[in-house]
């Protein structure tokens, strides 16, 4: 049974830092990409960041750049999202999410997500 589980969210004050984790079982993922997406009260799930299978490609929204890294593990199942110089607008449920293809569209499994608010 695929799992992918988050932890490490938390309340922040604003410029604070916090680290996600996600802890994927169940298939190969060292073969899959990974990602986060967020989802704010009242508003669409979102693309945060993604890392390819090897580790060696990120992708990040716009605003997250230069704020966010994404990182995977060495055993490439488990997949990290430190997050530097919190906002309140980056308050959210964080999702880890897996994609065979690397496509975000439709990423293939998702985790139940964790709840990260950032305090003004």
């Amino acid at each position: 049974q695929v799992h992918l589980v988050e932890s490490g969210g938390g309340l922040v004050q604003a410029g604070g830092s916090l680290r996600l984790s996600c802890a994927a079982s169940g298939l190969p993922f060292s073969t899959y990409g990974m990602g986060w997406f967020r989802q704010a009260p009242g508003k669409e799930r979102e693309f945060v960041a993604a890392i390819n299978w090897s580790g060696g490609r990120t992708t990040y929204a716009d605003s997250v750049k230069g704020r966010f890294t994404i990182s995977r593990g060495a055993a490439k199942n488990t997949v990290y999202l430190q997050m530097n110089s919190l906002k309140p607008e980056d308050s959210a449920v964080y999702y880890c999410a897996a994609s065979y293809s690397g496509a975000w569209g439709a990423p293939d499994y998702w985790g139940q997500g964790t709840q990260v608010t950032v305090s003004s």
